[in-house]
């Protein structure tokens, strides 16, 4: 079973767990337990909003891999695979660090409101529900990235789902539900301007 319960003991696991100059998606992916479902999904959306997405493609790189994984788990693979490619992309620690420090004065009190309600929204089938909504917020991180914090409102999906998931916390996931709409109402409102820009 994943070590990883809670917001604070993603963020510890990721600090004690990592070493050196960079860190890679696998060193993450590692230093969390990478057959657990909802560690991963926080891990991801975590990224997706922590100073690691200034790192020139990297908010199109989590949200590939935050696709490729939620749609291995929405077609039931027990355990996922992803390529070699995006394990081996590496981020500087300091960027890592540097998240963690920002997330962490907030993450006790997260913590506090999580507990377990509504469990059987966290178990199959429904978690199937919630790597299908995970794939519609790695869809639409694609076209937001084009604009300055555009990622953020997906990521921020992706990581309450995650932590949804995590926590066995059902109600958490109505949160997360809404923050994707927020995402697609926000890409809605944009798009005419990222066609524009794409020339479409």
């Amino acid at each position: 079973m994943s070590h990883v319960n809670n917001l604070r003991s993603l963020l510890i696991s990721l600090e004690e767990r990592t070493e050196g100059e960079t860190v890679t998606i696998a060193d993450l992916l590692n230093a969390v337990g990478r057959r657990a479902y909802g560690p991963v999904l926080l891990l991801l959306g975590f990224i997706s909003i922590s100073p690691l997405s200034i790192v020139p493609g990297a908010n199109w790189l989590i949200a590939l891999v935050t696709l490729i994984f939620a749609l291995q788990i929405v077609i039931g693979l027990k355990y996922p695979w992803l390529p070699r490619r995006a394990l081996d992309f590496s981020f500087p620690r300091k960027h890592l660090v540097s998240g963690i420090h920002m997330i962490e004065k907030y993450a006790h009190a997260v913590d506090q409101i999580l507990k377990p309600r509504l469990t059987f929204l966290t178990q199959v089938p429904f978690i199937n529900l919630v790597a299908l909504a995970c794939v519609a917020a790695a869809l639409i991180t694609f076209p937001l990235g084009l604009v300055p914090f555009g990622p953020f409102l997906p990521g921020l999906t992706v990581l309450l789902f995650g932590l949804a998931l995590t926590a066995r916390d059902g109600v958490l996931l109505i949160f997360a539900i809404g923050s994707l709409v927020g995402a697609a109402m926000l890409l809605i409102r944009i798009l005419p301007r990222v066609m524009a820009f794409l020339g479409l």
